[in-house]
């Protein structure tokens, strides 16, 4: 035990003497980092924000202090702040990247860092501008944001990245010059008053002399007017909104081609001329793999011709940055365009290629916000246009050429150098909110100014086509023709109580649907009162007229006026139907303004207005032709496979219905076939048989009768479709709903035609109006018609539909028929079914009773117009089904106009009738028949 405690003692004896030696050699040394204390030196030092230079549409620029670790969204952010921009959605910063070349702009990532992407720099410059050009300018809610696309494509055209005609590049000038120096003043605008301003490259003194003949066609339009038709008539050339790349057709040939991105799809051009389109709905990916781009179309999209033809079509690029920024481009096109909201990022760990997606808000995002989102009432002013001095005493200054030098190739050389020298500085951007007139106008306008908007593109006489509640009491430039006569129609003196004027009691059915775009269903017509200013103006503008074959539309209304204090307010797009209980339909375009005019001469001096809200007119009809966007898949030849030709047909148009495409197309559909004549509808002992005026039957087609009591005339046209690949022609007379004085008429066309079954659409009284007389008698009664007795021996009815029977005898002859009557009744007031289940179920019961029958079936509604041409195309759609058919609800559109007018009446309607085919073929109620086979 002694030893144990001895070596025990020893032991800690010598722990503690190593102990005491080891911290007296700690005390002894030392070291200091010197390279790492000096970097934590210079680390202290350095500035932790990013300088960055922002150069805006107008020229000027902004510096901007940012975190150097924050994303480029703070950049953004700072830049949308400072312009005070609602609608920003559209607009991106693009900064020049190396190696400088024709493909060295991008665009600014703002999920990504600034100094991760630009390698020019500090300072880091920015070019403020458009990424997405909208399709059409209706759609920005915002004067200020149109302001800034006007700017963007004037920009375009003087770099030559938007190639311009001569002719539409002065007309689109003179609306500059509009909005920069107002009315043309022959006193203050002498000759060569355009000479300091610069629109195009190698301007010349003709072109300036064609500006200012146009110039003079714009009186009276504000420079939110004249922004607005600039870029009305920009969006119709081939090159605007497009994204271009430079590339090569990938074969032996190796040419020279450019591709377009566009909110469409792709476009091939091949100098500066378009020569193939690639819609979206046609593709079905996008990839690249290092200098080569590709696209694959649905094999419906190629032609079929030739089997050996591939869907897949591939292009060279300069390079793999050009070609992955081509691809990034069409990505973030595509998702902004065509979908409500950006896909999520993918959650895969490992997935191979980039995974870039867009994230920012998609079209319909903005939109939507934008009908969420009170309309700010702003003013600002508009920054002047840059001048550049041509001529001078001694000849062409040094000064000048550099100045327009620097206008014209400034933006085009951005990708030629990697520096930018801006003369920006002296600009202004100074949007204070005063007035919504620019300053240089509002000091040359006249007392009396008259606010009167030309609207057309010089084509047509001097004379304007928009005019309205602006107009002063004492402007006496314009004359108007007397108005037109009214049509009257004699009576038997024992008929004097009764209204003579029978032309103009029928009412439009116009007037009778919720919204002539078929959109917002539950808007019904609205009455506006107002009186005018102490000059004696109303405030607003129309344009339209029966002279021109376009409804009355307001197309502008000032702020602060009566027309924009009334309650409710008069709004742009709405339609103008009655003027101090005056119908305006029939009227040419004078004569509306006359009205308008006339009414300030009044005791009160008030102005009632009749309105449709929000209809939207598109184009002139003198400028668009006569029928657009038919889908290219109708030229397809037949393949070997038309059962996957038909799945895919409904797959295009799932997908266009998705992106809006499918009612966009329908919209530009001819409502009435061109060159079709009407007159039989017009002769004034027919007038009485028309249930409505403006819904009238193509003498081509209508249905005549061989023994009428009061002529040959019936409001009623036959509709033949056929069902290609089966031998099928389904046969139907679409008419309108009976009137009192028509039912006879409508049982003696049911006579002469052998038909045998009437489907009935609506039901007689709908929200207290007669949609249809009833023209048939109660259970187990009699009625005589004519020369025809009907009796009604069977009846039985559900919440959705009726059904009757009816036994049709002609007194004469004694001879007797069966008559089917089937009317469905649950369609709403307004708008079209939530559910299409009863309807479809009804349309089922329909095709049971008709199967076999060779004689037409009559259908109508009210006019015989709107849901008549739903039942019909959703059955024509059915039979193409079973028939392995594709099916393109818009050529069966068109084949039923062809042969009766307006035909689906609204996009609502249109819409309903696309969504029920879906359902049909996706669940299956009707199916592809073996006895057509694949």
């Amino acid at each position: 035990m002694q030893n144990m405690d001895y070596d025990f003692d020893k032991e800690v004896s010598t722990s503690l003497a190593e102990l005491h030696t080891m911290s007296m050699r700690l005390v002894s040394s030392g070291s200091y980092n010197v390279r790492a204390s000096e970097m934590a030196h210079l680390q202290d030092r350095t500035p932790k924000t990013v300088t960055c230079v922002v150069h805006f549409l107008d020229d000027s620029c902004e510096t901007f202090e940012i975190d150097k670790r924050a994303k480029a969204q703070n950049l953004l952010d700072k830049v949308f702040e400072h312009l005070e921009l609602v609608e920003k959605d559209y607009f991106g910063l693009q900064y020049l990247d190396l190696p400088p070349g024709d493909d060295a702009l991008r665009w600014l990532d703002p999920l990504k860092t600034i100094k991760k992407q630009c390698r020019v720099g500090p300072p880091f410059e920015f070019f403020f501008r458009v990424k997405f050009y909208v399709s059409d300018p209706s759609k920005l809610a915002e004067e200020y944001t149109r302001y800034h696309f006007f700017l963007q494509v004037k920009r375009d055209i003087l770099s030559e990245k938007l190639v311009c005609p001569p002719s539409q590049a002065a007309l689109l000038a003179s609306f500059s010059v509009q909005s920069e120096l107002g009315d043309y003043n022959p006193d203050e605008h002498k000759d060569g008053y355009l000479a300091d301003f610069l629109f195009i490259p190698s301007q010349t003194d003709d072109f300036e002399k064609m500006v200012c003949e146009k110039h003079k066609q714009h009186r009276g339009q504000t420079p939110a007017d004249a922004e607005y038709n600039f870029l009305d008539k920009a969006k119709r050339l081939d090159m605007y909104g497009i994204d271009l790349h430079n590339a090569r057709v990938r074969d032996q040939s190796n040419i020279e081609i450019q591709l377009g991105v566009t909110s469409a799809g792709l476009v091939v051009f091949q100098n500066n001329v378009k020569i193939n389109t690639f819609s979206w709905a046609k593709i079905v990916k996008i990839s690249f793999k290092r200098k080569q781009f590709f696209i694959q179309l649905r094999r419906e999209a190629v032609s079929v011709e030739n089997d050996s033809i591939e869907n897949l079509i591939g292009f060279n690029m300069i390079s793999y940055r050009s070609c992955k920024n081509l691809w990034k481009s069409c990505v973030e096109h595509h998702t902004f365009f065509r979908l409500h909201h950006p896909n999520p990022p993918s959650k895969k760990i490992f997935s191979i290629g980039s995974k870039f997606r867009y994230s920012g808000r998609t079209e319909y995002q903005t939109l939507e916000e934008g009908k969420r989102r009170a309309k700010i009432d702003r003013t600002f002013s508009r920054s002047p246009s840059k001048r550049y001095a041509r001529r001078t005493v001694g000849g062409v200054s040094r000064d000048a050429i550099l100045e327009e030098k620097r206008y014209i190739e400034g933006y085009r050389n951005l990708t030629k150098s990697q520096t930018f020298t801006s003369n920006s500085t002296n600009s202004t951007h100074n949007f204070n909110r005063y007035d919504g007139v620019n300053s240089h106008t509002r000091a040359t306008l006249p007392h009396d100014y008259k606010s009167r908007a030309s609207w057309n593109d010089g084509t047509r006489s001097e004379k304007s086509d928009d005019d309205g509640g602006f107009l002063s009491h004492n402007t006496s430039r314009d004359t108007y023709p007397a108005p037109a006569p009214t049509k009257v129609v004699n009576f038997n003196s024992s008929e004097e109580n009764t209204r003579s004027d029978q032309y103009y009691d029928i009412p439009a059915y116009e007037e009778y649907i919720s919204n002539g775009n078929g959109y917002a269903d539950g808007h019904g017509l609205v009455t506006i009162r107002m009186t005018p200013d102490d000059l004696g103006r109303f405030g607003f503008n129309v344009k339209g007229g029966a002279d021109q074959g376009m409804p009355i539309i307001v197309s502008r209304v000032a702020p602060g006026t009566p027309a924009d204090i009334a309650i409710p307010r008069l709004n742009e797009g709405d339609q103008v139907l009655f003027i101090n209980g005056r119908d305006v339909s029939q009227h040419t375009h004078e004569q509306v303004v006359m009205f308008i005019k006339a009414s300030r001469e009044t005791h009160s001096g008030e102005l009632v207005l009749v309105v449709r809200p929000n209809v939207y007119v598109g184009e002139d009809q003198s400028e668009e032709p006569d029928f657009t966007y038919i889908p290219e898949t109708h030229q397809i030849a037949s393949s070997s496979s038309s059962a996957n030709t038909l799945e895919s047909s409904l797959m295009l148009l799932q997908e266009s219905l998705e992106s809006g495409a499918a009612l966009a197309q329908f919209e530009q559909l001819y409502r009435k076939k061109p060159n079709m004549t009407m007159n039989a509808a017009r002769n004034e002992s027919n007038i009485p048989k028309n249930r409505y005026r403006d819904i009238s039957p193509y003498d081509k087609t209508r249905v005549v009768l061989k023994t009428g009591t009061s002529g040959d005339y019936i409001n009623a046209n036959y509709v033949n479709m056929e069902i290609p690949g089966s031998g099928i022609v389904n046969r139907y007379i679409a008419a309108q709903g009976p009137l009192p004085n028509t039912c006879t008429d409508f049982w003696q066309m049911v006579w002469e035609q052998h038909s045998s079954l009437v489907v009935m659409l609506t039901t007689k009284v709908e929200r207290g109006r007669v949609k249809c007389h009833q023209y048939w008698p109660e259970l187990y009664e009699t009625e005589d018609f004519g020369a025809l007795q009907i009796t009604c021996v069977k009846e039985e009815e559900t919440p959705s539909f009726a059904f009757r029977e009816f036994n049709l005898t002609h007194v004469e002859t004694s001879e007797e028929r069966h008559i089917r009557h089937m009317q469905y009744i649950a369609w709403p007031d307004h708008g079209v079914p939530d559910d299409p289940s009863d309807f479809l179920e009804f349309v089922m019961k329909v095709r049971q009773n008709r199967s076999g029958m060779v004689e037409p079936t009559i259908v109508h509604c009210s006019a015989g117009i709107g849901r008549t041409g739903v039942l019909i195309t959703m059955e024509t759609a059915m039979c193409r089904v079973e028939a392995r058919q594709p099916v393109y609800p818009l050529i069966v559109v068109k084949e039923m106009r062809d042969q009766r007018a307006m035909l689906i009446q609204t996009a609502s309607q249109y819409k309903f009738v696309c969504e029920a085919i879906l359902r049909v073929y996706n669940e299956g109620l009707v199916k592809p028949s073996e006895d057509y086979h694949r």
